[in-house]
């Protein structure tokens, strides 16, 4: 089988994490690759803040020592409060789109912490998580974040109950437990999509439009997330679903069913029972809004238009209003409480958090508003 994009950047890291410093050249020789695509992939990665990158080598982040740090005894007890020299673990989907801020926050943090940072991907596959984990258990973390790599419903009850099981802290990432499950005493941190959906239909409805259609996925929690928030939006606002939501599936695995979904909402747009819509995500609201044009339909003129996720929507030909996830706050929320949980005071163990954080809405072209804002 092909090795992943997310696969070679994870063996990459691991080849300069033990190595502290090597050259891009070395390493293309070591994955197997040719220089271009090492070099691209450590481009990828010093950008997001998980290499160090200068003149032709790479190097493992080095740990910040602040002025005047302590020393001696104290010093020690010091470093071990603020989490120096911790090596702390994080489980990923994927290193890319989603998910590339929601490691740099963590990664940002474990470096104030004195910590380091070992990251795991497992390409969203859910059976692969324990295993995963356990290797970085195996490389030495005493603590870890974890966003398991599940699709849909059915993943969690299945691949989910060895993390209460865990022999070190862990803090669940972007991922709710079924309420009352073993998972569901564990610490997380999770943007709270519902409310990121609220958002974009009250400003759709402030625009005098009527009723927002969701379009949307249905192959992460992301996705699932959006879809409750919707059905719940609708009964907080006491409003009336214009039609079914539509199922979105990438254009480049599904093209006959990126076009139904797309004749779907022009079908809802031309019949005059849409005005307006919610799209998770920003790529397939991209490739949507540019197929609604070839057949006629322009946004904001015809639809106004709202992305979710925020990663790319501001790149879009008419910039698409998005709400925004705090993914690199989610990062460094949960990289602080794991630290602090691997550093209170064991006598008098703080209680287990449940940490939501609300997403923005950023305001473009593609609803018809005008300027940038939240």
């Amino acid at each position: 089988m092909r090795e992943s994009a997310a696969e070679r950047h994870a063996r990459l890291l691991a080849l300069v994490r033990g190595r502290g410093t090597a050259r891009v050249a070395e390493l293309a020789d070591l994955l197997g690759v040719s220089a271009v695509t090492a070099r691209r992939d450590v481009e990828a990665l010093a950008a997001q803040g998980l290499l160090d990158r200068v003149h032709g080598q790479v190097s493992w982040p080095g740990r910040r020592v602040e002025p005047g740090g302590a020393s001696g005894a104290g010093g020690a007890a010091a470093a071990r409060r603020s989490g120096e020299g911790l090596v702390l673990g994080l489980l990923a989907p994927s290193a890319t789109y989603y998910f590339a801020e929601v490691i740099r926050g963590a990664h940002e943090a474990a470096a104030r912490a004195g910590a380091r940072l070992i990251l795991r991907i497992s390409d969203y596959r859910p059976e692969e998580d324990r295993a995963r984990t356990e290797g970085l258990l195996s490389a030495g973390a005493q603590g870890v974040l974890v966003a398991p790599g599940w699709r849909g419903p059915e993943d969690r009850p299945a691949y989910g109950t060895w993390l209460a099981e865990l022999p070190v802290p862990a803090v669940l990432l972007e991922r709710r437990a079924e309420p009352g499950s073993p998972l569901d005493a564990l610490d997380r941190v999770v943007s709270d999509h519902g409310h990121g959906v609220l958002l974009a239909l009250r400003h759709l409805l402030g625009l005098g439009h009527g009723t927002p259609l969701l379009v949307a996925r249905g192959d992460s929690p992301t996705a699932l997330a959006v879809r409750a928030g919707y059905a719940e939006a609708l009964a907080t606002l006491d409003l009336t679903a214009p039609g079914p939501v539509v199922d979105s599936v990438p254009v480049d695995q599904d093209p006959a069913g990126f076009e139904r979904a797309v004749r779907a909402l022009y079908e809802a747009v031309s019949a005059g029972r849409v005005s307006a819509a919610l799209v998770h995500n920003d790529v397939d609201a991209i490739e949507i809004v540019r197929r609604l044009a070839e057949l006629g339909v322009k946004v904001p003129e015809d639809l106004a238009l709202i992305a979710y996720d925020d990663e790319v929507a501001a790149l879009a030909d008419t910039p698409l209003t998005a709400v925004a996830p705090p993914k690199r706050q989610v990062g460094r929320h949960a990289m602080e409480l794991l630290v602090e949980r691997l550093t209170e005071d064991r006598a008098e163990e703080a209680a287990r958090r449940h940490l939501s954080l609300l997403p923005r809405l950023r305001v473009r072209s593609s609803c018809g508003a005008r300027g940038e804002g939240a």
